[in-house]
């Protein structure tokens, strides 16, 4: 099947990507273009400017999270109705988790048979940058590297010479060339990038980039170049609930419901500016499972609605901590219905705002309380990177025995705990979790994490939550005293 499509690569983080790919997606989409965005590895906030950008959602590509099968059904499905997809790499070009490159962009690249455009950084260089890109070529002769995107370029001379350099000794086509630009488009913090829905100018940010574009970049050659790349085969049939979820999404799924009350299995999503991280994948994945998704807001809401289980997912919960802290009607409302069994997968900042406390600027915020923990935000991340975890004890959602793959990136840390037994879902084999090899603190029928799964790469996830939530109606047991505050 034919599936034009482009991977924006760099040499390092920051050095451009998110603001060429972001510009290609708003370019093309204002020409009337349908495009596909993909973000390679696991992250949130590049992925949602990108889904900004090109108006759909941003899918995840991750070679140590998804096998190669799952990549390829899941790029293929997702860019089925598109007339181009745009993969933004991460880190640098041939980065992974060893020497060798492993799950690096270019092996994305490779699997998907993408062609490459590489993103330089070109401030105060000239011919050295065609030896770094000779370099990329060189290093790799079976990736595709097929043109150069110039970035914080000095003026036109200094284009002149990197253009005549890189063509002459690569012979690849320079795609454009970015000025240095005085105020950054999009600003960054602890965690990298703002994100869209914290951002005071998003849509004035994207039309930026957008023009960015229009104005430096050869729209019209990069399109020519993902036109090039090979048809892939037809995806063969897909066995993924995360993959075949597009469909789901658009109600074809029947929703499962309660033995005893015959009402759809309703699963509460924490959904606003401190609480955004969360993959389409992942929320597909439970609709397609039968579930009824309910956007909850611990900001605006005074009150859990009836759910039959709770998706708390990452964000930025120390950034809000005061008003989160403030709603008291909220809480108390979520500390009766987990006192009542209701069941609870917390992710890393979801974990934070159960527990009992964040420190953070000599100050104390109250939290949930349902964590016997105390949460604190320290100058630099406390982990950061790929986790395995090792199912070693008994929990809501996965059986013993069972090992996961995610991710990491936190700032925060347990700074105490306020009980003496502590249950721990998780050995970690790789990652740092709650520190002394352990994540997924069990308390209740709530399991806190600090990984991040994606339903691509963890297939039980989905399921397991959908059964907590029938478990959770099937037990019919409201009368449990509540946790104190």
């Amino acid at each position: 099947m034919a599936n034009p499509r482009i991977l924006i690569a760099g040499l390092c983080g920051g050095g451009g990507k998110t603001l060429v790919t972001t510009g290609l997606l708003a370019a093309w989409r204002k020409m009337g273009r349908r495009v596909a965005p993909f973000k390679k590895g696991p992250d949130y906030i590049d992925a949602a400017w990108l889904s900004v950008a090109a108006q759909r959602p941003c899918r995840n590509l991750d070679l140590f999270l998804m096998s190669p099968q799952t990549i390829q059904r899941s790029f293929a499905a997702s860019c089925a109705d598109a007339d181009l997809a745009v993969i933004e790499g991460n880190r640098g070009l041939f980065d992974g988790l060893d020497a060798a490159g492993t799950c690096s962009s270019a092996e994305l690249a490779k699997l998907l048979q993408t062609p490459v455009v590489l993103v330089v950084d070109a401030t105060k260089a000239t011919r050295t940058v065609a030896a770094i890109v000779l370099g990329c070529q060189q290093l790799d002769p079976q990736l595709a590297l097929r043109g150069v995107i110039l970035n914080r370029t000095a003026g036109a001379r200094h284009v002149s010479v990197l253009r005549q350099a890189i063509e002459e000794i690569c012979h690849l086509p320079v795609l454009g060339a970015l000025p240095k630009i005085r105020t950054e488009i999009f600003p960054e913090r602890h965690l990298g990038l703002v994100p869209p829905d914290e951002h005071a100018a998003m849509t004035d940010a994207v039309r930026q980039a957008g023009e960015l574009a229009e104005q430096y970049l050869d729209l019209q050659g990069i399109w020519k170049l993902a036109r090039q790349a090979p048809a892939m085969p037809s995806p063969i049939s897909l066995t993924c609930s995360a993959c075949s979820a597009p469909s789901a999404s658009k109600g074809t799924t029947r929703p499962r419901r309660s033995l005893a009350s015959g009402e759809p299995l309703r699963i509460g999503v924490f959904r606003d500016a401190a609480f955004a991280f969360y993959y389409p994948e992942n929320l597909e994945a439970l609709v397609h499972q039968g579930a009824e998704l309910v956007e909850i807001s611990p900001l605006r809401d005074t009150e859990l609605p009836k759910v039959s289980a709770l998706y708390i997912g990452g964000g930025f919960p120390e950034m809000l901590a005061a008003p989160l802290a403030a709603n008291t009607l909220f809480l108390n409302s979520l500390r009766r219905a987990i006192a009542a069994g209701l069941s609870v997968y917390a992710e890393c900042g979801g974990a934070i705002y159960l527990g009992q406390k964040l420190l953070m600027d000599r100050q104390q915020y109250p939290m949930a309380g349902v964590l016997p923990v105390v949460f604190a935000f320290g100058p630099k991340p406390q982990g950061h990177g790929y986790t395995i975890l090792e199912t070693v004890r008994d929990n809501p959602f996965f059986p013993v025995g069972q090992v996961l793959r995610g991710h990491e990136f936190h700032y925060t840390y347990v700074q105490s705990y306020t009980a003496n037994d502590l249950s721990f879902a998780f050995r970690v084999r790789r990652g740092q979790g709650f520190g002394s090899e352990h994540d997924g603190l069990c308390r209740h029928n709530v399991l806190a994490c600090y990984t991040h799964l994606h339903a691509l790469g963890a297939e039980v996830w989905a399921p397991a939550l959908v059964r907590a939530a029938a478990r959770f109606e099937a037990q019919a047991e409201p009368h449990r005293s509540p946790i104190p505050a």
